[in-house]
């Protein structure tokens, strides 16, 4: 038994001392930027480079309001609702107040859901701050994922840990290259805003310059290190690319002082320019923020929700701006990849808050007592305002179809997610009478059906190609050899094929993607009922 007590004991102490040994042993000041919830999204946003990078320590800091408890989103957002007052939509300064906290410009106090990103940056630039070493960072990601937010938070922290930890505190240049009239003209402005303090010639160009100062010891041994964080860099590629190598190369002079950070929206921009870099021996560290899931924009509009002190939107509404990804009609995917966008949820609840705001006050006009009832943003107003944003000709020809023809899509849907591609027009129809049935909905005859089907076969509704903004019926986008044209190819929303005998041996085949039909008819609630 003492033998036993004794080992128990050493375990004991040796415990402590494991748990040292995975952070540093050293005394390191603590990183200001808190560590990532222990609830991991599925599509978690990391990504690196293929080269080896400092690893980054855990803890379990708390991240501002955001609890690690067990509930769900859903949970949390029903608790909310029953505490908070409902707000009054007619009241202006109730209504200001709303809009501006979900304002893309409005910066929330914590930044959710991308804690791991911000902590990678930061222990970069804060390696090369601690070695007063240059070094280079590029950031990708779709638009609206937090990327320039990210940026401005990290940029902030460092400065104060630098300052707490008896730091000279970097200098800090952001860049945004949508307001530069030329590419070369970077250079000019790391130049021109005073970072660069060494007497220069009006004669030489300022990359030049740059170079000259960052190749030669410095005569003061206090010169500061510079952060430059450049935003928007898809911007500065030419054919060449020599402006973007020009850059990433001042990193890798011999008495370079800057960090460079690059921020774009092309996540194969690294692919293109990386090899590049990489034979220059200039290869940045890559991290890429993913597009968020429907879980973290519910929780990042959570957390810019929290400052009011009443309820504005019901759970489900904000659960149905949430699944963002899901109205973008399968044909335009491709080109326009708004999945994901923060920004664009934020524009639709502000859009929500427009209809239930527009309704009250036609209610208050036409002394409407049930619609004055309405105090909180609910589904009906979040469909209207998801149906304004995403709105696309496939979207408006299925919300001006007939009842029976909608029921005829739906009944198409049910019956193709058991993974069939196409069936006969009989086993539609019998799909269809059954959902017609479970509705008390009188279905139509079996030659009307066949009728609808040839009119859904024949529908084409009118679309404007966002790259040649030419008018076109709707299509499927087929990529040819040449990036800056598609094939265009006709299409109904079914496709009804031959048959030499019996019509209802027909092959019918839905063309339309069913996150179209379900975004098209989900402010309906019949339909809502019928496609669950």
């Amino acid at each position: 038994m003492p033998s036993l007590a004794v080992s128990r004991s050493v375990e004991e102490s040796l415990t402590p001392q494991k748990r040292r040994l995975r952070s540093n042993s050293t005394a390191a000041p603590e990183t200001p930027i808190s560590a990532p919830t222990k609830r991991k999204s599925p599509r978690r946003c990391l990504e690196s480079s293929p080269s080896s990078h400092p690893t980054v320590s855990t803890r379990n800091d708390s991240i501002g309001p955001v609890s690690n408890s067990s509930k769900s989103l859903a949970e949390e957002l029903s608790e909310d609702f029953s505490k908070k007052l409902n707000w009054n939509p007619s009241d202006a300064s109730q209504v200001s107040a709303v809009k501006e906290a979900l304002h893309v410009s409005t910066s929330p106090p914590t930044i959710v859901c991308r804690e791991e990103e911000q902590r990678r940056v930061f222990d970069f630039c804060k390696a090369c701050v601690e070695k007063e070493q240059s070094g280079s960072l590029y950031v990708c990601g779709c638009p609206g994922t937090g990327k320039s937010l990210s940026m401005e938070k990290v940029s902030n922290q460092l400065i104060k840990w630098a300052r707490d930890g008896g730091f000279e505190p970097p200098e800090v240049l952001s860049i945004n290259c949508t307001a530069l009239t030329s590419s070369s003209q970077i250079f000019g402005k790391i130049v021109d805003n005073g970072y660069v303090k060494v007497k220069t010639s009006g004669t030489i160009a300022p990359l030049q310059h740059l170079q000259n100062v960052y190749s030669q010891k410095q005569q003061s041994s206090s010169s500061k290190m510079l952060l430059i964080i450049v935003d928007e860099l898809d911007y500065l590629i030419t054919k060449d690319r020599a402006v973007l190598h020009d850059l990433f190369m001042l990193t890798t002079l011999p008495f370079s002082r800057c960090i460079l950070i690059g921020i774009a929206n092309a996540i194969d921009l690294a692919d293109r320019f990386l090899p590049k870099l990489q034979s220059l021996n200039c290869k940045p560290l890559v991290v890429t923020y993913r597009a968020y899931s429907k879980d973290q924009i519910l929780r990042i509009l959570q957390e810019r929700l929290m400052v009011l002190p009443h309820v504005v939107f019901h759970p489900q509404a904000l659960e149905l701006c949430a699944r963002i990804d899901l109205p973008i009609d399968s044909c335009l995917q491709k080109v326009a990849a708004a999945s994901g966008d923060m920004r664009k949820a934020l524009s639709v609840c502000r859009s929500a808050v427009e209809v239930l705001e527009a309704e009250v006050r036609d209610s208050t006009n036409n002394m409407d007592s049930d619609t004055q009832g309405n105090s909180v943003v609910k589904i009906d107003h979040m469909a209207a305002a998801l149906s304004k944003a995403f709105r696309t000709p496939v979207i408006d020809t299925i919300q001006s179809l007939p009842q029976h023809q909608q029921i005829i899509l739906c009944s198409a849907v049910k019956f193709f997610r058991g993974g069939k591609k196409d069936t006969i027009v009989g086993e539609l129809n019998k799909s269809y009478v059954e959902t017609c049935k479970s509705r008390m909905i009188p279905p139509v005859g079996i030659s009307e059906f066949l009728s609808m089907c040839r009119v859904l076969n024949d529908q084409a509704s009118n679309i404007t190609h966002p790259l040649t903004q030419l008018s076109f019926p709707a299509f499927f986008l087929i990529k040819t050899s040449d990036q800056n044209f598609y094939s265009l190819l006709l299409q109904g929303l079914v496709k009804l094929g031959q048959s030499r005998g019996d019509d209802k041996l027909k092959r019918v085949t839905l063309t339309v993607d069913e996150a179209d039909i379900n975004f098209a008819l989900q402010g309906v609630r019949f339909f809502r009922n019928c496609l669950q």
